[in-house]
């Protein structure tokens, strides 16, 4: 019986350990398929059909690439900058952007609430960011420059000190929205609450100060 006994615990410890070895060589072999790229360009690549390596991009350039729809989950970008792409749609689960630049990108519906939001931090300039969500995230001094942002969540975000330039905000929703210090003067179609978002020492235009009293439903005349 005894005997029967240490036979039985050996077997375990046997299928222990190889279970653990196996479990090792799986996690080698992740890392080992973590790719680390610095200063290069990927220039009109479709990565739905060439799938972009994924790990860590340094000091990388993106130039008219298709990401739509592809996934990013844990890649990392740092100092980066995409010109021309197609993010579309692109699942962010993960995704870390840090100093990273978008220039005349379609970032329709992208849910950058689900990034990796240590460190985060990204420009946009002459992009459509439409449908996107950066709910709950903190992107102060954040620059929007000649962008779309309609019908973009901006519930919960702290966008102090942020600049929007030129930007079409119809649409979007700011609701527990820390304001303090951006700069809307020219950008049009906003609708903001004072009294549910903190606006202290915003800057807004003239032309835009219906879009604070829009729930007073009352006329503002030249």
């Amino acid at each position: 019986m005894q005997f029967s006994y240490f036979i039985l615990l050996v077997n375990e410890s046997s299928a222990y350990e190889n279970q653990h070895q196996k479990t090792l060589h799986i996690n080698q072999e992740t890392a080992m398929n973590q790719g680390y790229s610095e200063d290069e360009t990927f220039r009109k690549v479709d990565f739905n059909k060439t799938p972009l390596t994924r790990g860590e991009y340094e000091g990388c350039s993106f130039v008219d690439c298709d990401f739509s729809n592809s996934s990013l989950f844990n890649f990392s970008f740092t100092d980066c900058e995409f010109l021309g792409c197609n993010l579309s749609l692109a699942k962010l689960d993960g995704t870390a952007f840090r100093d990273s630049i978008f220039k005349d990108c379609k970032l329709l519906g992208l849910r950058f609430d689900t990034c990796n939001d240590f460190g985060i931090g990204f420009s946009f300039d002459n992009c459509n960011l439409n449908h996107a969500s950066f709910y709950k995230l903190k992107i102060k001094k954040t620059h929007f420059i000649d962008s779309q942002l309609q019908e973009v969540d901006f519930v919960d975000c702290d966008l102090t000190s942020a600049i929007f330039t030129n930007c079409d905000l119809n649409g979007a929703t700011f609701n527990n929205t820390i304001i303090e210090k951006a700069d809307f003067r020219s950008s049009i179609n906003y609708t903001i609450d004072p009294e549910l978002n903190r606006i202290k020492k915003a800057k807004f235009s003239l032309a835009g100060i219906s879009g604070l009293l829009t729930k007073y439903d009352i006329q503002i005349n030249n």
